[in-house]
This record gives C-alpha cells, sequence and structure tokens, in this order.
C-alpha cells in the first residue's frame, strides 16, 4: 500500500477549522456499520493490492492448484443404481431395505421383461384370436432368443427363472424334468394350447418322439412308465400341484393348426374360442394350484358387463422372469459348460444383459410396420441403459455452452476504444470459471460424493451461469476509476487499482457466493442421495468459482491493467494499440464572473474532499475544502439528483461516453449507449414516478396472487415416463404400462424378535389387515391366500387328512407306516415328535393331537419342525409362496423305507428372522394414490407391531414413494432455515437487519412465484424441483444483494438512492442474468424432456423472476420503505469557521483555513456539488428529500474513503 499524499498537496490558503463545528459535515448515522465494513473493506482492499503486485505468481499457483483438483475427475463414479440414488439416507426405508439385503442378499430372485401389446386405433378391442395370434408371433419371437458369447450359445431355457424344481429319487425322472421343467411366464396364451410353445424344454425317451410341452401330457406320461419305475412320490407331487393334462388340455387359439393335440377341446369342433371367456378368470401355468395369473396381471383396459362377465380390453401383457446374476452364477458353477470359460458373476451378469436387449430388439420387430397391432417391450437392462443415458455427459453440449459463453463474454466487454476494452478478460474469465467447475467436480470425486445425472446434465451450465456474474461484476468494476481517482492520476497510483476494486465490489461476491453456497448446502437437507449429492457439489462448485473469482481472477485483471498501461490492443496484446490509454482529468476553468452560462440547466462544482474520524464523537466526516469549479454537466433527465462524477471514466458497468475532454479515438455514436446509461436516462426515471410505482406493486401483487394459485396445482410425483425421451420405444411401453398395467409386487416382511410358532393368531390378522387395504388386489375367491404361512397350514391338513385314512384303513398303525400314502408316512413322523431333545419321539400322540388344531393354528412344539419338512417336501407351493426363509430350514429327505429309524428325528427349523407374505397393488396412478397405500400398510404394521409382531412392508413404492410422505414438509422447512440464514448473513455483512429483512421478502416472494408457476407449467413437485426451489433462495441473492447495497451506501432521499443504485447495479445484474440463461441454454437441447421441463424451464423462470424482482420490485419497495442512509448529510453553522456571503449570480463561495488538522486523514477524494435551477416545465421532479436545498447530490459512501479505516461502499 503506498502513502498517503502529503499535507502539501492540499490548497495552501486551507486553515483548520474548530474541532467543534466543521463547514458541509457528512457524518455516520450508522457508526458500527461504516467502522465495521470499512474493516472488512480494508482487509480486500490489501488482498487486491498483493494480488496485483504479485499478479504474476497468484495466476500460476492458482492454475495449477485448480488443474491439480480438476484431475480428480478420473476418480468420478457415476451412479445409476435407483436404490442409491432415491431412497433416503437414514430413513425407516433405508433401514427395511439395509434389513432386506443383510438377510437375503444385494439382489432380487429374479428380473421381468415384459411385451405390451396394444392396438394402433386407440380403444379397439384386443381379444381376438387374430391379435393373439400377433401376441404370440412377437412373444414366441422374443422367447426364441439366443446370443453367443464366451463360446457358448445362451436362450431362454438356459437363463430363465424355474419356480420349484422339485427334487425325485428316480434318477431318470429326475433328468427330464430338469430339461422340461418350464420357465415362468406369465401370459395370456397360458389359457391356450399356444402358450406351450413358449417353452423351450424338451426331453426324450426310448420309442418315444421328443417330449416337450406341446405334446406332453403327464397324467398318459405316467400310466407308460408306471410299470418300468416306482413314480409314486412324482405322482403325488404333480396331483398336489394340479398340474393334470397341462397345456394339451387347452383348447387351441388356431384350432386349424396341424399341431393342435387331439385332447384340446376344440379340436374336433374346428371352431375358434371365445377369448373373453377364456380370459375371464385369468390363466394357469402348468400348474392350476400354484400358477394362477390373474387379470389384472395380462390383460388392461377392461370393460365388462353388468354380471361382471369380461367384455373387451386394450391390451394384452406377457412377462418373462429371468434368473438373477447370481443366481445364474450358482445353476452353471461347477457344470461342465461353463467349467472352461472361468466362469463369473460379472459374465453371468453380462450373459443376462445382453439377452435383454436381444429380446427387446426383437420383440420390437417382430410385427410387421402395417400390423393392427403393436408391440412395447421392456427389460431391467433396458431401464439401466436409460439411466446410463441420463447420466452421460454431453461433451457436445458442454462445449456448445462454453463457447457460447465466450462468444457473449468477448463480444458484450469488447469497446472501440481499446484502453477500455475488456474482451481477453472476458475469454479468460469464463476459461477461469470453467477450470474452477472442473475442480470443483474433481474435488468432490476426491471425496467420494458420486455423481448422477443431475450432476452431469445441470450443474456445469448451472455453475457456469452463477460464476460468470461475479466475473463481469468485477470486470467492469475494475475499469472505473473512482471519482477523482483516474487512471493516472497521482492521488491514487495505479498499483492500487485492484485493492480499489476488491474494495469496493469484494462484498457483493463475497455476500451472494455465500449465500449460493448456504442455499445448496440447505438443499442438502432434502434426504434423497441423488439429491443431496447434487446440493453438495453444487456447493463445493460454487465455492471453487469464488476462490477463482476473489483470489486468480484479480491476477488476470492486473495482468490486462497492464496491457492497457502499455497502450497493447485487447485480445491481440502483441500489438501497440492506435488510441491512446490516457485517462485525462480536465478540472473546468472557474468561471470569471461567479455567473451561470445562459443555457445550462444546473451547475456542478468539483471539488477535493476530505475524509477524517473524529476520535470524541466517533463520526466520520468529509470536509469540502474552498476551491470550487464550475462545470455545465450533460442533460439528465433526473436533473441534479442523478449526475456522473467528474472524475469517472466509467460506470460499474459501463462507459459515460460524454466526457468534456475525448480520447484520441473517438467511439461510433452507436457504442455510447449502454446499460447504464439506459438505466440513468430511460429506466429509473419511469420506474420512480409515483403512478410507476402503484403499477408495479399492483402488478407483482397479482403475479403473487396467481402464483398462490398456481401452487394448489401442484401435484406430488415422478413417473419414469417424466424422465425418459418422449418418442422413444421405451416411453410409449411406460406410458402403456401405466395406464393398463399400474400393478406393484410388494411384500409384507416379518422380521426377527419374536416367537412365529407362538404369533400365528397375530400373523393371520396382520395378513388380513393388509389383505384389506384398497389397493391390494385380492386373490380369486376359489383360491387360498397366496402366502407362506397358509400353504404351509393347509399342506399340514392335508397330510393330515391322509394319516387320518391311513390308520383308518389299518395302513398304518402304531409301529409302522411303510403300508400307507407317502403323505400319511409325512404325518406319522411328524405327529410323533415332542420337540423335547432327552425324549424326542412319542408314539402315544399319534392318536391325541393334530397337525393343526380346531382354531387352524399348527401346535408350537411342531411349527419349526413342520416347517422342515414342508419346506423339503412342497418345492412347488414354497416357490408360490414366495417366502424368502432366512436362515433357510435345514435339508431332509423323506425315506419312506428307511429301517433305521434315522429318518423320524427331524431337525427343527432355526427360528425365523425373516419371511415375508407377497401381495399385488393396484390403481397406483397418482402420488396421492401411492401415499394412500403407503399410509395404510404402515398403519398394518403398526397395528401389529402392538401385537409383538415386528413387520414392515417392502417394495418399489415403498423405496421410491415414501418421501412424498414429508417432502412437503423438508421443502418448508429447508426454505425457511435459508431464508432465516440468509437474514443473518445479510445482517451480518450489510449491517442492516432492515435492508436484509427487504432482500428476504423480495426472496421469500421468488420462491413462491416460482413454485405457483410450476403448476401451471404441469412440473410435479418431487425431490428434484424441491433442491431447485430451495436452491432459488440463494440464486436470487445474485439479483437482490447488489441493488440493496448501492441503495444503502448511497446519500440523498429514498428516491435518489434507489435510482443511484439502479444506475450502479442494472447492468451487472442484467448481464448476471443473460449469462445464466446462455449457461442454461445448453439444457434446452437435451433429448431428455425431463431435463428442458424440469430444470431449464424452472432454471429459466427463476432467472427471469430474480431479474424482474431485483430490477423492478427491489427499487420500488426500497424507494417506498426504504432504510435510512448510512452517511447523511449534516449542517453545523459555524461563524467562526462558515460565513458564506450570498450567492452572486449562482456563483458559490467557501470559506476555508488553509490547513487541515493533523487528525484528519489524509485522502482525497472527489464530490460534485449542485445548484438546483427551478425545473423546467413539464420535466420530471424527485420528490423532495429532508436535507437542505443547498446540499450536495447524492455521493455514494463509497466516495468517501478510498482506502483504509474510512467507510467505504461494498
Amino acid at each position: 500500500m503506498t502513502r498517503s499524499p502529503p499535507l502539501r498537496e492540499l490548497p495552501p490558503s486551507y486553515t483548520p477549522p474548530p474541532r467543534t463545528a466543521a463547514p458541509q459535515i457528512l457524518a455516520g448515522s450508522l457508526k458500527a456499520p461504516l467502522w465495521l465494513r470499512a474493516y472488512f473493506q480494508g482487509l480486500l482492499f490489501s488482498l487486491g493490492c498483493g494480488i496485483q503486485r504479485h499478479c504474476g505468481k497468484v495466476l500460476f499457483l492458482g492454475l495449477l492448484a485448480f488443474g491439480a483438483l480438476a484431475l480428480g475427475l478420473r476418480m468420478a463414479i457415476i451412479e445409476t443404481n435407483l436404490e442409491q440414488l432415491w431412497v433416503e439416507v437414514g430413513s425407516r426405508v433405508s433401514q427395511e431395505l439395509h434389513y432386506t439385503k443383510e438377510k437375503l442378499g444385494e439382489e432380487a430372485a429374479y428380473t421381468s421383461q415384459m411385451l405390451i401389446q396394444t392396438a394402433r386405433q386407440e380403444g379397439e378391442n384386443i381379444l381376438t384370436p387374430e391379435a393373439l395370434g400377433l401376441h404370440l408371433q412377437a412373444a414366441l419371437t422374443a422367447s426364441k432368443v439366443q446370443v453367443s458369447l464366451y463360446g457358448k450359445s445362451w436362450d431362454l431355457n438356459k437363463i430363465c427363472y424355474k419356480s420349484g424344481v422339485p427334487l425325485i429319487e428316480n434318477g431318470m425322472i429326475e433328468r427330464m424334468i430338469e430339461k422340461l421343467f418350464p420357465c415362468v411366464i406369465l401370459t395370456p396364451l397360458d389359457c391356450f394350447w399356444e402358450g406351450a410353445k413358449l417353452q423351450g424344454g424338451s426331453a426324450y425317451l426310448p420309442g418315444r418322439p421328443d417330449i416337450q410341452w406341446t405334446n406332453l401330457d403327464p397324467e398318459q406320461l405316467l400310466e407308460e412308465l408306471g410299470p418300468f419305475a416306482s413314480l409314486e412320490g412324482f405322482r403325488e407331487l404333480l396331483d398336489k400341484a394340479q398340474v393334470g393334462q397341462a397345456y394339451v388340455g387347452r383348447p387351441c387359439l388356431h384350432p386349424d393348426d396341424l399341431h393342435c393335440p387331439p385332447s384340446a377341446p376344440n379340436h374336433h369342433s374346428r371352431q375358434a374360442p371365445n377369448v373373453a371367456h377364456e380370459l375371464s378368470r385369468g390363466c394357469h401355468g402348468f400348474s392350476h394350484k400354484f400358477m394362477h395369473w390373474q387379470e389384472e396381471l395380462l390383460l388392461g383396459g377392461m370393460a365388462r358387463d353388468p354380471q361382471g362377465q369380461l367384455l373387451r380390453a386394450e391390451a394384452l401383457q406377457s412377462t418373462f422372469l429371468l434368473m438373477s446374476p447370481r443366481q445364474l452364477y450358482e445353476h452353471f458353477r461347477g457344470d461342465y459348460q461353463t467349467h472352461d470359460i472361468g466362469w463369473s458373476e460379472e459374465q453371468a451378469s453380462t450373459v443376462l444383459q445382453a439377452w435383454q436387449r436381444r429380446f427387446v430388439q426383437l420383440a420390437q420387430e417382430a410385427l410387421p410396420e402395417n400390423a393392427s397391432q403393436q408391440i412395447h417391450a421392456f427389460t431391467s437392462t433396458t431401464l439401466d441403459d436409460i439411466l446410463h443415458a441420463f447420466s452421460e455427459v454431453s461433451a457436445a453440449r458442454v462445449v456448445g455452452g462454453y463457447l457460447l459463453m465466450l462468444a457473449y463474454a468477448c463480444v458484450t466487454m469488447l469497446r472501440w476504444d481499446c484502453a477500455q476494452s475488456q474482451g481477453a478478460v472476458g475469454l479468460a474469465g469464463v476459461l477461469l470459471v470453467a477450470l474452477a467447475v472442473a475442480s470443483g467436480l474433481g474435488l468432490c470425486a476426491l471425496l467420494g460424493i458420486t455423481f448422477n445425472a443431475a450432476t452431469t446434465q445441470v450443474l456445469p451450465f448451472l455453475a457456469l451461469g452463477i460464476g460468470v456474474d461475479d466475473v463481469f461484476l468485477l470486470a467492469h468494476a475494475f475499469t472505473e476509476a473512482l471519482p477523482g481517482t483516474p487512471l493516472q492520476v497521482p492521488t491514487v497510483s495505479w498499483q492500487e487499482r485492484m485493492g480499489e476494486c476488491l474494495q469496493r465490489t469484494g462484498t457483493n461476491v463475497v455476500l451472494t457466493s455465500i449465500n449460493n453456497v448456504a442455499a445448496f448446502l440447505m438443499a442438502a437437507l432434502v434426504p434423497i442421495p441423488a439429491l443431496r449429492a447434487f446440493s453438495l457439489q453444487a456447493a463445493i462448485v460454487v465455492g471453487c468459482t469464488f476462490v477463482a473469482v476473489m483470489l486468480v481472477f484479480p491476477a488476470i485483471l492486473s495482468l490486462d491493467l497492464r496491457r492497457r498501461h502499455c497502450q497493447r490492443l485487447d485480445v491481440l496484446c502483441c500489438f501497440s494499440s492506435p488510441c491512446s490509454a490516457r485517462v485525462i482529468q480536465i478540472l473546468p476553468q472557474e468561471l470569471g464572473d461567479g455567473t451561470v452560462p445562459v443555457g445550462v440547466a444546473h451547475l456542478t462544482a468539483t471539488v477535493q474532499a476530505f475524509t477524517h474520524c473524529e476520535a470524541s464523537s466517533q463520526h466520520v466526516v468529509t470536509i469540502l475544502p474552498p476551491q470550487a469549479h464550475l462545470v455545465p454537466p450533460p442533460s439528465d433527465p433526473l436533473g441534479s439528483e442523478l449526475f456522473s462524477p467528474g472524475g469517472s471514466t466509467r460506470d460499474l458497468l459501463g462507459q459515460e461516453g460524454e466526457t468534456r475532454q475525448k480520447a484520441a479515438c473517438k467511439s461510433l455514436p452507436c457504442a455510447r449507449w449502454n446499460l447504464a446509461h439506459f438505466a440513468r436516462y430511460q429506466f429509473a426515471p419511469l420506474l420512480l414516478q409515483s403512478h410507476a410505482k402503484a403499477i408495479v406493486l399492483v402488478l407483482f401483487g397479482a403475479l403473487l396472487g396467481l402464483s398462490l394459485y398456481g401452487a394448489t396445482l401442484v401435484q406430488d410425483g415422478l413417473a419414469l415416463t417424466d424422465v425418459v425421451p418422449r418418442g422413444t420405444k421405451e416411453h410409449a411401453f411406460l406410458s402403456a404400462q401405466l395406464r393398463y398395467f399400474s400393478l406393484y409386487e410388494v411384500a409384507l416382511v416379518t422380521q426377527g424378535g419374536f416367537d412365529y410358532a407362538h404369533s400365528q393368531r397375530a400373523l393371520f390378522d396382520l395378513h388380513q389387515r393388509f389383505s384389506s387395504l384398497k389397493a391390494v388386489l385380492p386373490p380369486p375367491a376359489t383360491q387360498a391366500p397366496r402366502t407362506w404361512l397358509h400353504y404351509y397350514r393347509n399342506w399340514l391338513q392335508g397330510i393330515q387328512a391322509a394319516f387320518d385314512q391311513d390308520w383308518a384303513s389299518g395302513r398304518i398303525t402304531r409301529h409302522s407306516y411303510r403300508n400307507g400314502s407317502e403323505d400319511g408316512a409325512l404325518a406319522y413322523k411328524l405327529l410323533i415328535q415332542t420337540g423335547d431333545a432327552q425324549e424326542p419321539l412319542d408314539f402315544s400322540q399319534l392318536t391325541t393331537r393334530k397337525l393343526v388344531d380346531r382354531e387352524g393354528l399348527i401346535p408350537p412344539e411342531l411349527f419349526y419342525m413342520g416347517l422342515t419338512v414342508w419346506v423339503s417336501s412342497d418345492p412347488l407351493g414354497l416357490a408360490a409362496s414366495q417366502a424368502n426363509f432366512y436362515p433357510p430350514p435345514p435339508e431332509w429327505l423323506h425315506d419312506k423305507y428307511d429301517t433305521t429309524g434315522e429318518n423320524l428325528r427331524i431337525p427343527p427349523a432355526q427360528p425365523l428372522e425373516f419371511a415375508q407374505f407377497p401381495f399385488l397393488l393396484r390403481g397406483l396412478q397418482k402420488t396421492a394414490d401411492f401415499v394412500e397405500a403407503i399410509e395404510g400398510a404402515r398403519a398394518a404394521c403398526a397395528e401389529a407391531g402392538q401385537a409383538g409382531v415386528h413387520a414392515y412392508p417392502s417394495g418399489s413404492p415403498f423405496l421410491f414413494w415414501e418421501q412424498y410422505l414429508g417432502l412437503r414438509r423438508c421443502f418448508l422447512l429447508a426454505v425457511c432455515i435459508l431464508l432465516v440464514c440468509t437474514f443473518l448473513v445479510c445482517a451480518l455483512l450489510l449491517l442492516n437487519p432492515w435492508t436484509a429483512g427487504l432482500i428476504v421478502l423480495v426472496l421469500a416472494m421468488m420462491t413462491a412465484e416460482l413454485f405457483g408457476i410450476m403448476g401451471f407449467l404441469g412440473i410435479k413437485l418431487s425431490a428434484i424441483p424441491v433442491v431447485i426451489l430451495v436452491a432459488s433462495v440463494g440464486i436470487g441473492v445474485e439479483f437482490t444483494v447488489h441493488v440493496a447495497l448501492g441503495f444503502l451506501t448511497t446519500q440523498g432521499s429514498r428516491n435518489l438512492r434507489a435510482a443511484r443504485a439502479l444506475e450502479h447495479t442494472f447492468a451487472p445484474v442484467t448481464d448476471g442474468a443473460i449469462s445464466t440463461l446462455l449457461g442454461l441454454l445448453m439444457l434446452a437441447g437435451s433429448h431428455f424432456d425431463f431435463i428442458v421441463r424440469y430444470f431449464f424451464a424452472a432454471l429459466t423462470v427463476l432467472t427471469l423472476l430474480g431479474l424482474l424482482h431485483g430490477l423492478v420490485l427491489l427499487p420500488v419497495l426500497l424507494s417506498i420503505l426504504g432504510p435510512p442512509p448510512e452517511v447523511i448529510q449534516m449542517y453545523k453553522e459555524s461563524p467562526e469557521v462558515l460565513s458564506p456571503p450570498a450567492p452572486q449570480g449562482g456563483g458559490l463561495r467557501w470559506g476555508a483555513s488553509p490547513s487541515l488538522p493533523q487528525s484528519f486523514a489524509r485522502v482525497t477524494t472527489s464530490m460534485t456539488v449542485a445548484i438546483h435551477p427551478p425545473p423546467l416545465p413539464g420535466a420530471y421532479v424527485h420528490p423532495a428529500s429532508d436535507e437542505p436545498p443547498w446540499s450536495p447530490a447524492a455521493t455514494s459512501s463509497g466516495n468517501l474513503s478510498s482506502r483504509g479505516p474510512g467507510p467505504a461502499t461494498g
């Protein structure tokens, strides 16, 4: 920091006044705010001077540090797992999901591949043989998919999910079953013989053609094989599963088919079946008991007659189930087919993904373009591919957005006067912000914060728009010389220019950056991992751009100052400029006669002002010395209330262009206009008229009222159809699924911590309460509930009945069960169990106890031993129940002919820690439907908890929709906390709660209006819009704080201060808005409609609202309700010091002592004093201020101190 000017530079005729009075004193009315801000700005001044002195070193080290952090992007991990992205952190759903994975592992039992068929003509009935034939064509094409990987061929029969494959002692039958056991395919074709064509298994027996499901009659096969093998157990298994004749006993969809079996009901009549009648009760797989596909799983858009009979439907659905990667790996581990390829779980996953992609491709191409029906296919891999594509960084859009910003920055900062041009600074600033964004993201990657679609698709553009705002502010402020301190005036060395710039504008940058960081940190309160990661990343990126703008960008400005000092061309800095870079301050000549020239509307006097801090009163005092010169100012529609200081070379964001002396190179007339000129001469005079204020308040009040109405239109939710690009095949499938098949598989999970054996009644009651929920799809009236407890109890009742028959007929006695049936023997072994390790068997119980008592409960002492037997003996029932027991019951094989007695001992299952009841939820179209179902399920679990049963619901509705139970509360909490934080930050840095309150009021209005406009735009409320709404508070500070700070630190009446604030901030705020819009513009080119609507539209509306509120509403509010100025003019008349004679002819005379007291700061600045003549007719007249009519024109408090302890503008 250079020394202050010596006292000898003061006017020689000046004498010190007494300490009790001073002429023309400007005294601080808010002493503490001024002192504190002066101290803070002194730090900024020192920072700026230090950076300017070492600009090369700072630039090199800054670029090195940011470049090193940017390398962290190589460690970035993009998360696409929906559970990891959307399940609330620390929520009960997260805890329940963790419990499920702890017991069962990381993945589901199977994955679903779906085909949906709809008519091209909307509303057309699809229940016709022709439509079913086209569905068969598409499903058959999809079922024949084969992929070749690792030197092997993989087809559906190898990778499909097969439910409950039984273990058979007969080796020949076991091998045949292994080859023939069907895949689980839920399809309306299963109502017909043609459903067998989708099953690809086959077996060979000597003397018979290949056995396939299209020609397999299990009953006939068992009769033919009976004389050659003991198949009693297998026969009982098929009877229990109600397999019957399987597919050959079902009607043929096309009876003219040569392969239609003679056993088909319509084989001989050759009549096409009544499709609606056959499908009216749903369809069955090969097992009528355990594989029943309800209508709602197969048909969509159904219509019925008054009696409930199915008449028509508009959609068909088939679902193919595949094994999970782990299941596929385990199935083929150690198999001869994979022993030579290093079989792994990753390879299994690759096989499944390749097959699924091929499945979708062939299914969609199965029907010709001119067919009357259309096929929509979808797999779990399709969803993963969509999420990967959604999360990929679009290099073209990123490069395009940054090139657009580079062009805008260069063009908007170029000037005809080469000394004033900053095109290279604009280019360097944008590139610096780009590097800061990259370094911020790299730091996030190093910290382990995973990336997601919001990070890759939105954050680079949003951060660019926010970061470039401050670049514009600093760059344009740097070219503006302080009044009385032009670029080459000796009073302020050019080596201190960066300190002056940061002193005047650093507070704005700090305030906006802190609020932006706080906004995104508050948005991280939303407990959704994807949005929490986005918010944290945004906060870190904004922090990095702040550091870059405050530390590295000043070094760039300092280097550009050297270019201007050396008179080099802008951008092409190697060439000398033909224009002079000198800015010369010409003090106007004093009028000889002291009269006002004819035609001059008003006069200004440029004088030297001296700032002093009185130790006694702690007032900040500025004394106007006696030397005065009169100059005619340019025409000003606001009269003398708005002016350009005589020593100013440029406004905050523009040039004044109408100085009394021109540089050597004259700019074109069209180049003299800029945003500051517009704000001063057109916008402010119009806005601050009384009737204009009234109109503004009415319009914004109407906008607020309309927005409050729009807020009532906002619905909760975020469907996959909102995310997937419109017009794609994936979007068509999801739309059809949402419309016709809004079904969700869920489960009611029971945990450990209670005794299942003694809580059977509570478990049945829990199931009943859950089944009674409105959204739960009830089972057919003729079918028992599909739960493990019902299947287990029914199985026990069945073997009890078999035992009773065998006992009554004498085939089973107290000492022998070998002549009895298989089921009777099983019941025998269970009935003699005591559960006592010392005496495990009691044969006297054979006739004194039952496996199921009269109340339908299983004796507790038999519960876990019976569970072991059921799991081992009824694999189809266990698979259909989807119980997923943990710990799994031990394996136990029943041997009816065991003579050692060891087979009588049945190992009990361990106490259960996990089991589940499966359910189907239907009719869930809107988020309100999901919320209602979730609340009902939670209430049922809470009631069960009172009975001692620990349970929770599980499934995608609870994973992804439970967040909406508290989303609005979380949103309101985050916004309120952020508004309070914004108030505290603004009040702390501005040291004016009044101004902070007005800023927060405007920000709250912006947030409410954005929320309402979202309702009119059809944007649903989910975690993503909540983040934008919360972040809008911080982003809105960019548009309000500059105006508020300019108003606060300006002197004069409220109208004058509002106009003055607009003059200095209109350009930077507008340029900031344009830069933000340009940063967002590339989002409009995204092929994801979700990005366009939820990010581009919402953030664009936010930017426009911020522009309107910051430049229209806030100035009006400040002109009406604004706080008093920090520095006000006080008149202390002292005859000893000031004896002003009556002005002659409008002249101005000052009386003063030739020198200043030693306590006065040795700082000079420039002030302008205006003399007001009567206004011209029709001229705009500002409302009178409280100051005396001779007062100097309003002066920014930043002009009261250039550096050091004196107050200055932020």
